[in-house]
């Protein structure tokens, strides 16, 4: 195995909260990111009740879990999570961009989840909330009074036909957001930074590689991460005065929902060889032997005009478009897990379906009053990131509380959602946003679309140990 694909099990880096605190005196940026963020505000040392179970070990499961056992006197939490790797997935694109090694990112759940917590390595077959009860993978059945779903995206490479994920790192093809949980490996960011150096090498030939950079018809996790990439291996090739042929193949209509943000990327293109964005087109197949992907382009013509609407007809039209590509890198389909897209948890229509169906201000379901949602697995309009995730963990801990002391539910979600947008080595646009529009947590930095060096330290240096020693331990 490549040094680049140990797994670290040295847990002996302890820090203590003292120490970590001082990561913020490093970096006023950091202290105001830090300052701006909910701590558990829920009332600490609540003699609330019950038994509550979680579902997830991923940054939300393990957030939620940190701070609601800090509010109760007397917690009564189990934690289904079979996994016993805890990746730092920011980081994959760093290590794509060749700044961390795989074991960079690598933690373990056991440093995060205390002795006090009951820990079951499995994961949810089904979901019965009618009856209160949960059923493993291994049969077991477990009964709460409350419950939070922290399941996360599963990624759906078969969708794309003609792919398997056993192509991802062949033919020219990669994929960051490969991973597997349960074996401790985070090939994506590896197999992506491989990748980085053949298309430089393609590059160094005379030639230009005709390289696809996709992003699919679904909710992603990071919905930057795409154009990263993009961004990062163009950056790469122009270090050594080299160029390709980059095609970004999105499914919307636009590169960023932010209109600042938005035009600014439309300038970022300007600084790389020729960018050619291709809007409304998703990967439908892929023959990985001739290096041929196909999309489906959905567009709308103009037809005749309305004179009593005072409008256009908009006709929609459909093609399938063939691409060659020397490289392509490969956003799949995401989607919730299968035990909670086949449950009633989960949202019956719209484009919603089969998300988990809670309100997009307190997180708690919609239909069963004892079950709160954490993380990329909730259906509501902004949240998949993890930036979303820690702010979610304190309303959902104050909303549980309430639900437990038959009080109203106060707390609410606003919608936060950050994106770090890597524009080129050394530069971020801090994309922070929130129902309402912009919402940058720097006060003096009102413009969250302008690319900052001290955003690309912040991120590459500071959020990983604050990630570690702080928000998954409940402090942030």
């Amino acid at each position: 195995m490549h040094k680049d694909r140990q797994i670290l099990t040295d847990t002996s880096d302890k820090l203590s909260r003292r120490d970590a605190l001082k990561l913020m005196g490093i970096s006023p940026i950091a202290a105001s990111v830090l300052a701006g963020a909910s701590s558990t505000e829920a009332k600490a040392g609540s003699d609330a009740q019950g038994k509550i179970v979680i579902v997830g070990g991923g940054a939300g499961g393990i957030m939620a879990m940190a701070q609601i056992r800090s509010a109760l006197n007397n917690p009564d939490i189990t934690i289904i999570a079979p996994n016993d790797i805890h990746l730092y997935q920011p980081g994959q694109v760093f290590i794509a961009a060749g700044e961390y090694q795989t074991q960079d990112i690598v933690m373990h759940n056991s440093d995060f989840i205390p002795d006090d917590v009951k820990w079951i390595k499995d994961e949810v077959k089904i979901f019965d909330p009618d009856n209160n009860r949960i059923v493993l993978r291994g049969n077991q059945e477990i009964v709460y009074d409350y419950l939070v779903v922290a399941t996360g995206v599963q990624y759906h490479y078969e969708w794309i036909k003609g792919l398997t994920k056993d192509d991802i790192g062949t033919n020219g093809i990669s994929s960051v957001y490969l991973s597997d949980l349960e074996k401790g490996t985070a090939d994506g960011g590896y197999m992506t930074w491989e990748w980085f150096k053949k298309v430089k090498n393609a590059a160094k030939e005379g030639k230009k590689p005709r390289t696809i950079y996709t992003q699919p018809n679904t909710p992603i996790k990071c919905g930057g991460a795409p154009q990263k990439i993009l961004y990062l291996s163009a950056d790469y090739l122009k270090k050594e005065k080299l160029g390709a042929d980059f095609v970004f193949a999105t499914s919307g209509s636009k590169l960023f929902g932010l209109k600042n943000v938005n035009k600014e990327l439309f300038k970022t293109q300007e600084l790389y060889d020729t960018i050619t964005n291709r809007f409304g087109h998703n990967l439908r197949a892929i023959d990985v032997k001739n290096k041929i992907a196909t999309f489906d382009h959905n567009y709308e013509l103009r037809g005749e005009y309305d004179e009593d609407l005072e409008e256009y007809d908009m006709i929609a039209k459909y093609e399938e478009v063939k691409m060659e590509y020397d490289f392509i890198h490969i956003v799949p389909p995401m989607g919730a897990v299968d035990a909670l897209v086949n449950s009633s948890l989960a949202w019956q229509k719209g484009s919603a379906k089969g998300w988990l169906e809670v309100d997009r201000e307190t997180l708690q379901h919609r239909r069963y009053n004892n079950v709160f949602g954490i993380g990329d697995t909730c259906g509501i309009p902004l949240g998949k990131t993890g930036g979303s995730a820690r702010h979610h963990a304190p309303i959902v801990t104050k909303n549980l509380i309430a639900v437990m002391e038959n009080k109203a539910l106060k707390a609410k979600f606003d919608g936060y959602t950050v994106c770090p947008l890597k524009t080129q080595y050394g530069e971020i646009i801090m994309a922070e946003f929130d129902y309402e529009g912009p919402a940058s947590s720097v006060p003096f930095w009102k413009d969250v679309s302008r690319p900052r060096y001290i955003w690309w330290a912040f991120d590459i240096y500071m959020l990983k140990p604050m990630y570690k020693y702080l928000m998954m331990r409940g402090w942030f």
